[in-house]
């Protein structure tokens, strides 16, 4: 008489339903970052020219600029409670937050001299037909985005000048500042990219 064979081998070739939960979030997050991230390649279809040369490149600067300061502002939440595993991590984020709020704002400057055209330009057409989303959203875009660098600048400064003793106790009062800095950033950050969408909703470069 045949024993039955041992069938814990065939179902551990089975995958769990843990791992399949797994590579359907990151499947899911990966395709959404994706997605996210072609959102200014969308100005490579417009009919004017200046929005497909200048509008893609802020755009794709702005976005990836945003991306990177919004994770680092979400992180300050966790670093301003003194969870040390994650500072070498946001070192390095707040740094390239800088770098990549450097790059908006400069690409910002450049798409900015094709906005105040005297002719054919979006800011007088904005004006004359609704100006509201000139005087409350550009304006807001205008000014509260350059406060990203500087801010962003100050706190790399402190991340790397204070290293792991900004956690000590004696500089806690440097830690809060810096994290309240970074949430500072990411809020202009957002706005930044919120207000610069509702404009070029209503008139492109």
């Amino acid at each position: 008489m045949q024993t039955p064979e041992p069938i814990q081998s065939e179902i551990t070739n089975f995958p769990r339903q843990l791992d399949i939960a797994t590579i359907c979030v990151y499947g899911l997050s990966i395709l959404s970052a994706g997605l996210f991230l072609f959102l200014p390649l969308v100005n490579l279809l417009s009919p004017s020219p200046w929005q497909r040369s200048m509008g893609s490149i802020h755009g794709i600067a702005t976005l990836l600029a945003v991306v990177v300061i919004a994770y680092a502002g979400h992180l300050a939440f966790p670093l301003m409670r003194g969870v040390s595993k994650i500072l070498p991590q946001m070192r390095t984020l707040v740094f390239w937050s800088t770098c990549l709020s450097f790059l908006a704002i400069a690409s910002g400057n450049w798409v900015y001299m094709r906005y105040r055209a005297p002719l054919g330009g979006a800011r007088a057409w904005l004006r004359e037909n609704t100006p509201l989303v000139h005087y409350i959203f550009m304006e807001y875009h205008e000014f509260t985005v350059l406060f990203t660098f500087p801010l962003g600048v100050a706190c790399t400064w402190i991340l790397w000048k204070y290293g792991d003793s900004i956690l000590e106790k004696q500089n806690r009062p440097v830690l809060t500042a810096t994290c309240l800095g970074l949430m500072a950033i990411m809020f202009f950050a957002i706005g930044g990219l919120v207000s610069g969408l509702n404009v070029a909703r209503m008139h492109t470069l």
